[in-house]
């Protein structure tokens, strides 16, 4: 029985023959273009569908309301009519709030740090290999709801203080605006401060301490800056802490000096906007 001849050798830049397409050949499956919308869109689906959220912005809502809500009863059922009638009365929703940003520093470093941990970044990156427009979209997606969260926390916490006490006046309109919209963009910012952070470390529970700190060691240290020739710098973590910058978008600073108004805003603005940068070049500098 004679062996077949071999085939002829196939050229060296001849393609497979399943890599290639009969003439005319149209492939059933759809192919499209991704864009920064179809990457939202994926961060929607995770940030809706873990538990970490539900429990994060769940435990935020009870601080924000619980703690707001107690306050503004207790200051009803102490008042007299006519008694510190220049405060803002939206103030009483700061420790709430101060406590709650917590909250949503934790569920921004998980938004990121997590999937490092997990390794579930290799998934992400395979579906998206632009890696800034991944960390946009998650930008995105968590700025949208924890800025959501917080006006409607804290505008519902402002209502009923306004309902339940009488001896103080009510707010004005400015007043309304820093502190509802100002405060949830505040926090948003810190909550997006965060997840950047959580990009740059990859590792949840030390980018957690860290924003910690961020939030109360300039307070603390700045209690415990005694001498005379520290004054200065012990009056600049007082200015600058996030807890008197929350304060002043309530008209209520702990000093005389430091950021007024809209000031904190632009602050935290600049630094997250600085670290967005940072974390943005590191990610073409580093591996998955």
């Amino acid at each position: 029985m004679s062996t077949p001849p071999p085939p002829p050798p196939m050229p060296q830049d001849a393609a497979p023959a399943w890599q290639t397409a009969p003439p005319g050949y149209t492939s059933p499956i759809p192919v499209v273009r991704t864009h920064l919308g179809h990457a939202v869109a994926s961060e929607w689906t995770k940030i809706r569908s873990v538990r970490s959220t539900m429990w994060t912005l769940g435990v935020f809502v009870l601080l924000v309301l619980g703690i707001g809500l107690g306050a503004g009863a207790l200051v009803a059922a102490n008042s007299t009519a006519g008694s510190e009638e220049d405060a803002n009365l939206l103030g009483l929703g700061f420790p709430g709030l101060l406590l709650g940003s917590i909250c949503v520093m934790t569920l921004g470093v998980l938004t990121t740090a997590s999937e490092y941990g997990t390794g579930m970044i290799r998934t992400t990156t395979v579906a998206c290999p632009s890696r800034v427009r991944v960390l946009a979209a998650k930008s995105i997606v968590f700025f949208a709801v924890a800025f959501a969260v917080t006006l409607v926390g804290s505008t519902l916490v402002g209502l009923a203080q306004v309902g339940m006490i009488d001896s103080v006046r009510e707010p004005t309109g400015d007043e309304w605006i820093r502190g509802t919209v100002g405060v949830s963009l505040y926090i948003a910012l810190l909550g997006l401060l965060s997840l950047v952070v959580g990009s740059i470390i990859r590792h949840s529970a030390g980018a957690i301490t860290l924003m910690i700190g961020v939030l109360l060691a300039p307070l603390v240290i700045a209690l415990f800056l005694f001498s005379e020739s520290l004054a200065g710098l012990r009056q600049g973590l007082i200015d600058f802490s996030v807890p008197n910058q929350l304060n002043v978008l309530y008209g209520q600073s702990l000093t005389d000096s430091g950021p007024v108004g809209w000031d904190p805003l632009w602050i935290v603005l600049g630094v997250t906007a600085a670290a967005f940068a940072g974390a943005a070049a590191l990610l073409h500098s580093r591996d998955v």
